[in-house]
């Protein structure tokens, strides 16, 4: 059987609320999801605003406690061998966090020291990433001196610091002068072995990168599937044009069921876009929602 580096078992969080009638009660973030993630695996938690994701993300970190469920990390229960999940997870957080009176080379190198690395082993591996990062230039800058991009980029050469098996990118927004770099990174890395966990607001970005991808809505889990899959679940070709109420789409299976349609409507005087279908057309057609535009 394939080994899983992430499960998720009916996992439930709640928080404390108080309602439009100032009674206190529960809000419930997250319900009752069931989650696999294979090993070195790019998959996608994609959603709308307040879909979940990040509670997700903390949960699975170790940063909030499940209300219920389980959660396992290459086997090991974050309950009960919190310490072993810790050596075997990297995290790039959504906000920068790191000591903005240090530089970048001692940002690193703190990294490496909690996670008990030698001198040899921490500098050949800060060179590395820091490089990998194109950021070796800077590295005795002060971190409060680098642009909003360099400290994304630093993130990730951190969360990679000790070599994880698991690496979680919580909404990482990265220039574009660097994103393509990234995701060739990301894939790279996946293909050494190594699981990759992300929440994205950039559907382009879930499209090129996930082997799967699953899609969350108030807190609940729409569907797992490929990106491939899904767009051919809902159609591989996609008719859209202009009507009073807005943009309208119909999907099709075949390119000629789409050609016939789109040539319909053009002689109604519509101008006509057919085009294949993407996983905007999906999440739209599933949440209802438009994310990351």
């Amino acid at each position: 059987m394939e080994p899983m580096m992430i499960e998720m078992e009916d996992l439930v969080k709640k928080f404390p609320h108080t309602n439009a009638a100032k009674e206190k009660t529960w809000k419930t973030a997250v319900a009752g999801i069931s989650l696999s993630v294979r090993h070195g695996e790019v998959f996608g938690l994609l959603g709308p605003n307040g879909a979940g994701k990040t509670t997700i993300i903390r949960m699975l970190t170790m940063q909030t406690q499940p209300t219920s469920g389980v959660i396992r990390i290459g086997g090991a229960d974050i309950r009960h061998d919190p310490r072993v999940v810790k050596e075997r997870i990297g995290v790039v957080p959504q906000h920068v966090n790191f000591d903005q009176e240090l530089t970048c080379w001692e940002n690193m190198e703190l990294h490496a020291r909690l996670h008990h690395m030698g001198h040899a082993e921490r500098t050949a591996r800060i060179e590395e990433l820091l490089a990998e990062m194109e950021l070796t230039e800077v590295r005795n800058d002060n971190v409060r001196r680098l642009s909003g991009g360099m400290k994304r980029r630093l993130l990730i050469a951190r969360a990679l610091i000790h070599h994880p098996q698991v690496l979680f990118l919580d909404e990482v927004a990265l220039d574009p002068q660097i994103r393509r770099h990234i995701w060739d990174l990301v894939r790279e890395i996946a293909r050494g072995g190594v699981t990759v966990l992300l929440t994205t607001h950039y559907i382009e970005e879930a499209e090129a990168l996930c082997d799967r991808v699953s899609i969350i809505n108030k807190g609940v889990l729409v569907d797992v599937q490929t990106p491939r899959a899904f767009c051919e679940n809902l159609g591989s070709y996609a008719v859209e044009w202009d009507e009073e109420g807005g943009r309208a789409y119909q999907f099709f299976h075949t390119r000629e069921e789409a050609r016939v349609h789109a040539r319909m409507l053009e002689e109604q005087m519509q101008r006509v876009l057919l085009r294949p279908t993407n996983l905007e057309d999906v999440f739209i057609e599933l949440t209802g929602r438009k994310e990351g535009l």
